[in-house]
């Protein structure tokens, strides 16, 4: 099927159905979709939730405390709002339960760029993937069950149809009225129609938004007569008035109302009819018109708080269902929003330099958390992105002991995702000559921003810490990692060797017993073995060699239990794999010469270094970026 054959039968499938009043009751009998509320029809929507035990996964076992999380397919690329999700999905089930969360008006509560708007759009577009019913010709959509009386016909309608009472309200609108006074009461001679929500066609997802407010009214909840129509009809005729509000678009569907607590209260009154009372008045002298839909709300927090501390609207307040949709505060997932973003944009094949993305997402993230006490604030960071410090930070504290004393509130400061993309893309075109990224010029343009931004003197000296004393350090050590694992032609192999040396000669220390090299036959008494392990310890400033040697030689001692008798991998300790890489890194000497970029002094250089580089670029790195990251590097460790 080709693109035009699959665009025309979406468009065919989503055409109005017509049946009789009748039928559409026979249908209830066998489909509860049929009268289903737009509650309803969102759970619909977002499906059901795929159950993740984190026990079985060791990072998201110290994020969720090892419980059963519930993770929603329909809101995949939100990462980090498994909270905020929850929350959400717990209005609209609450809501299709018809208790109180039907009555309440869903508000959607973060700071700027925090994903917001991306949570409302997402919503808008579930919606429109479930039908509904209306009475044919109705300007506001209404239910055919708004046709019968709750006391009279609710009782018939669920022994025969199987139609539950909550679901017959008996709010007809002055339109229907009218038409049923020209049917003479025969309901029959009304059609239905079966409609699929749609933005595009304003029909049941509306979007309204404050207006000038010294002239804005509730006309563009509630719409307002239609002068045009006044040679014909009376003002308060229905066939006069134009339905053209968001709250008459949005019936039996979703109306989302941006920043809503800009708008003067006057305005927001028909809201709290609408939600409470199932119904709101026109600006006409005409009878109620019916509201079956979900209004769902959004603003920045000053907005609210500067509401919220105004006693005349405690009555609005006490209705309104708060979601906090904070900044994400785990460097895994602010990184693939980042790449999510890049995958949308032009960029999505640009050349993106190892750690840039990771270095500038630990900035925003940094930015987002509250300062600790007695504890780094880079600890606390890693810890929140769910990484063992047990063997690096004894002072780190616990996930829940980080976040109680932060209080409820983290994550609703800082800087957002939207200005680290704007970061991100001045980066990217930081080389007029080459579109791409890398760590060296994401630390240059961060400085730059961050004096541009002109923040208050503490923020300002707050980032600027965050890039002296966290990033460029940790970069700088990343790098020269990167550097030497690429020198080493066999790093890993390498790595096994001193690993596996180690763990012999730490056995014989232990148990003061000579060892004879099996291939050379030398013995080495105890002294010896002593000099050959600090030979490995002392780069890495190891205080206490003896608990180490004692504590390496018992950790492989039960891995080889599991591990048929061999030795693990040299990785598989984080101790022990920072000792070998400080040992292995510790000689920069013959490095240097490899890796710069100057007329090499014999061919055996030259060839080592096009080795180096072409090692490099299968690292993700562009010839171009392993010439500045080195000269880089070898200036940094000269000024040391």
């Amino acid at each position: 099927m080709d693109i035009f054959d699959t665009v025309k039968s979406r468009y065919i499938n989503t055409q109005q159905e017509e049946i009789s009043l009748h039928e559409y009751l026979e249908l209830c009998k066998k489909d509860p979709m049929a009268y289903a509320n737009a509650a309803e029809r969102m759970l619909n929507a977002i499906g059901e939730p795929e159950l993740v035990d984190t026990s079985f996964d060791s990072r998201l076992s110290r994020i969720f405390s090892n419980k059963l999380i519930k993770k929603y397919p329909a809101f995949r690329e939100f990462y980090g709002m498994e909270e905020s999700i929850e929350q959400i999905v717990s209005y609209f089930k609450h809501a299709a339960q018809g208790l109180e969360e039907k009555k309440q008006i869903l508000y959607l509560l973060g700071p700027v760029g925090g994903g917001k708007s991306s949570l409302a759009e997402k919503l808008k577009r579930l919606m429109e993937k479930v039908p509904f019913y209306a009475i044919k010709g109705s300007p506001v959509f209404e239910s055919p069950l708004g046709l019968f009386n709750p006391d009279e016909d609710g009782q018939i309608l669920e022994e025969e149809y199987g139609i539950p009472k909550r679901y017959i309200k008996g709010i007809m609108s002055p339109w229907a009225v009218k038409r049923l006074k020209e049917y003479g009461g025969d309901i029959s001679k009304f059609r239905v129609i079966r409609l699929y929500p749609s933005l595009a066609h304003q029909i049941a997802i509306a979007k309204t938004e404050p207006g000038d407010e010294n002239n804005q009214d509730i006309s563009s909840l509630v719409g307002k007569v239609d002068i045009r129509q006044l040679e014909e009809y009376a003002q308060n005729d229905p066939d006069a008035y134009s339905f053209s509000g968001g709250l008459c678009r949005s019936n039996q569907g979703l109306l989302e109302f941006v920043e809503m607590f800009k708008a003067p209260i006057k305005v927001l009154h028909p809201l709290l009819t609408a939600t409470q009372e199932g119904n709101y008045n026109s600006t006409e002298g005409m009878g109620s018109i019916p509201f079956e839909g979900v209004i769902l709300a959004h603003s920045n927090e000053s907005e609210w708080q500067s509401f919220k501390n105004n006693k005349t609207n405690e009555a609005f307040i006490d209705r309104v269902y708060i979601v906090k949709v904070p900044y994400c505060l785990r460097v895994t997932e602010e990184i693939k929003i980042y790449e999510k973003l890049l995958l949308h944009s032009s960029l999505r094949e640009a050349p993106c330099a190892p750690d840039t993305l990771r270095m500038l997402a630990q900035f925003s993230v940094l930015s987002r958390l509250k300062e600790p006490e007695n504890s780094n604030i880079f600890s606390k960071m890693r810890v929140y992105d769910g990484q063992n410090l047990k063997d690096t930070d004894p002072n780190a504290k616990s996930l829940q002991e980080y976040k109680d004393s932060a209080g409820v509130d983290e994550g609703m400061e800082g800087l957002s995702t939207r200005f680290a993309f704007k970061i991100l893309s001045k980066v990217f075109n930081f080389d007029p000559s080459e579109i791409a990224a890398n760590p060296v010029h994401l630390l240059y343009v961060l400085e730059q921003q961050i004096e541009q931004q002109q923040y208050p003197p503490e923020v300002h000296e707050r980032y600027l810490r965050f890039i002296k004393e966290f990033l460029a350090p940790k970069y700088i050590d990343f790098l020269s990692k990167e550097i030497q694992t690429a020198y080493l032609e066999s790093y890993s192999e390498y790595g096994q060797n001193i690993f596996d040396r180690y763990v012999t000669y730490a056995d014989f220390w232990i148990q003061d017993q000579e060892y004879r090299d099996p291939e050379t036959g030398d013995i080495l008494d105890r002294a010896a073995i002593n000099d050959e392990l600090e030979k490995i310890e002392k780069p890495a400033s190891i205080a206490n060699p003896k608990d180490f040697r004692n504590e390496i030689v018992n950790f492989v001692l039960r891995a080889r239990a599991n591990n048929k008798g061999k030795n693990p991998s040299w990785l598989s300790y984080e101790k022990m794999r920072t000792v070998i890489e400080k040992k292995m890194f510790s000689n920069t000497e013959d490095l240097l010469p490899v890796i710069s970029f100057n007329a090499k002094a014999s061919n055996d250089d030259q060839r080592k270094h096009g080795e180096f580089v072409k090692r490099m670029i299968e690292r993700g790195y562009t010839e171009k970026q392993v010439r500045l990251l080195c000269e880089w590097y070898i200036r940094v460790r000269k000024s040391q």
